[in-house]
């Protein structure tokens, strides 16, 4: 029979998965459709909006998530009290749920930025050209013609990004978000046990299958533009 412990284990572990997949969807939906003005204002021909979007890519891409998770967390926090020092009486106080999902939000947007970027860029400028013939608005060019192609060839570098973002969920422990594998780290302290480590393994392991699923599924419906 289960002991009382284990059963508060289990559950403590259910509600840490609940917030990693929390986590992990409210990502997506945010870090998708921020990515796309992203990769359009690095392709842009101003070279302004070009240059400060690839610093800021540079920026993201070049430093670790979990730094960019401290500093989105601790940041804000300290810029008030740098304010307060000047004078000002300034009250704020910040979310670390809201905090995680921002950095990892940024983060993940300047990935998929540059998978859209390189998507975009690799349908031939004919197309561009044959819809310009044929009336087409440059809008309508993209969202009825190119983007639907851009679609089919980024899905297999997509799907390796959200599997990566499903492990990532993991590093927002580092500014206190009770999410699944901070759970299971103190349960196996308090248990003196292996088996929530294992459990958060195996968990990881099934959202990472499923997302695989989805993908492949995902790629099968989109084969007729081959």
């Amino acid at each position: 029979m289960i002991s009382e412990r284990y059963i508060k284990m289990l559950g403590a572990m259910l509600r840490g998965s609940g917030t990693s997949l929390e986590v992990f969807f409210l990502t997506l939906l945010f870090a998708i459709p921020v990515a796309l003005p992203i990769a359009m204002g690095r392709m842009s021909k101003n070279k302004g909006l070009s240059f400060i979007t690839n610093v800021f890519l540079l920026v993201i891409r070049g430093t670790p998530l979990m730094l960019q998770l401290l500093v989105v967390y601790f940041g804000p926090g300290l810029f008030i009290r740098w304010l307060n020092d000047l004078g000002y009486d300034i009250t704020f106080r910040w979310n670390r749920f809201a905090a995680a999902i921002i950095a990892l939000s940024i983060n993940y947007a300047a990935y998929f930025a540059e998978i859209y970027r390189g998507g975009i860029e690799s349908i031939p400028k004919g197309q561009y050209e044959a819809c310009k013939v044929l009336g087409y608005t440059k809008a309508q060019t993209f969202f009825t013609i190119i983007l639907p192609q851009v679609i089919k060839r980024i899905v297999p570098a997509m799907g390796n990004e959200v599997i990566t973002l499903v492990k990532d969920t993991a590093l927002v422990a580092v500014i206190g978000v009770s999410e699944l594998l901070m759970v299971a780290k103190e349960r196996q302290g308090a248990l003196f046990s292996f088996m929530p480590l294992f459990i958060a393994g195996v968990f990881y392991f099934f959202m990472n299958w499923v997302v695989s699923v989805v993908f492949r599924r995902l790629e099968k419906k989109l084969s007729y533009y081959n």
